[in-house]
């Protein structure tokens, strides 16, 4: 990689990941956050030339096929906004299955009927209403009191309350981080032990070829020597055939 530029093995390696994490039933970001490490990029920079990309091999299926990529698994799916009555309905609805036993997740798929791309979409608008209540709830109100002055005693609470939500969010920005950096871990040794699987496979295949060869060559070994033994034989008896004649003659 110079200067930035993407080639085509890298391409192949974006577009992988993707399918992968859909696969997986994933969040699409763990690609770009995946990618970007392995290539040291930023993931909002694979994020853009992920998009751009997918536009590009659109108008191009030429090159599509040339890097042996499956434009249907990277559909670009339209945003299609959430009126105030349905995101209602759907936090609703989830927030039923979620005290019913289900996961988030797994409220979201049966609500999306199995359709992945909904699925994600309904997590999302679930979470960041949840995020939304959250950060509400951790805002302080102060109500205005005419002509009075706030005590030493006021200003100490007032300070060690903004420390405490200082801390809170810091804890939970870290907390997020780290669970994005395990499921990207977790999905690397996956796909490392996939890996492996594969390369015994082909080991034990490879044995066994080698095998098959050892033995043919045995065999052609022996008929080589037998076939001498023959000649040499035969070559034996023309010479005492030879001197029988000598003598008699």
């Amino acid at each position: 990689m110079k200067n930035g530029l993407w080639q085509d093995k890298e391409v192949k390696d974006l577009f992988s990941y993707v399918e992968d994490v859909k696969k997986n039933n994933q969040p699409l970001k763990n690609a770009f956050i995946l990618h970007a490490k392995k290539y040291g990029r930023q993931p909002n920079s694979v994020r853009n030339y992920y998009y751009h990309e997918v536009d590009n091999l659109i108008s191009d299926k030429k090159r599509a096929g040339k890097l042996n990529i499956d434009l249907k698994n990277h559909t670009k799916s339209e945003i299609n906004y959430f009126s105030e009555s349905e995101k209602k309905n759907l936090v609703g609805q989830i927030d039923s299955l979620v005290k019913a036993g289900s996961s988030v997740r797994k409220a979201c798929l049966t609500l999306s009927n199995g359709d992945i791309d909904k699925m994600l979409r309904y997590q999302n608008k679930y979470r960041n209403h949840l995020a939304k209540n959250k950060q509400d709830s951790n805002i302080i109100k102060f109500t205005k009191k005419k002509k009075e002055v706030l005590t030493e005693s006021d200003i100490n609470s007032l300070f060690m309350g903004l420390v405490r939500l200082v801390k809170r969010s810091a804890v939970e920005e870290i907390s997020g981080k780290m669970k994005e950096e395990r499921e990207s871990s977790n999905y690397l040794l996956r796909k490392a032990l996939v890996d492996l699987s594969r390369k015994d496979k082909e080991i034990k295949e490879l044995k066994q070829e080698f095998l098959e060869l050892k033995n043919e060559n045995l065999k052609l070994v022996e008929n080589i020597t037998k076939l001498r033994c023959d000649k040499a034989e035969k070559l034996s008896r023309k010479l005492e055939q030879n001197k029988v004649k000598e003598k008699e003659g």
